[in-house]
């Protein structure tokens, strides 16, 4: 999880660039600001699936045969 001061600081800049221009230096910080988000936020997303089973009504698994194989490579580690 990203800590309170990085979001904090994604929102001011992003608040600021709607004032005015950004500096080089204030676009790239901005940059690898998001890029930390995204990467958090898909390893979020990731783990959530990891845990998830599809069933049918029938009471059937239809997990994705993709999504077996994340869960038992999550298994072996």
């Amino acid at each position: 999880m990203l800590s309170k001061e990085k979001i904090n600081r994604i929102n001011e800049l992003a608040n600021k660039s709607k004032q005015e221009e950004l500096s080089k230096e204030e676009k790239a910080e901005q940059q690898k600001l998001r890029q930390e988000y995204l990467k958090n936020a898909r390893q979020s997303f990731k783990n959530q699936l990891k845990g998830v089973t599809v069933i049918d009504p029938k009471g059937n698994d239809v997990t994705p045969e993709k999504l077996r194989q994340m869960q038992k490579n999550e298994k072996k580690n």
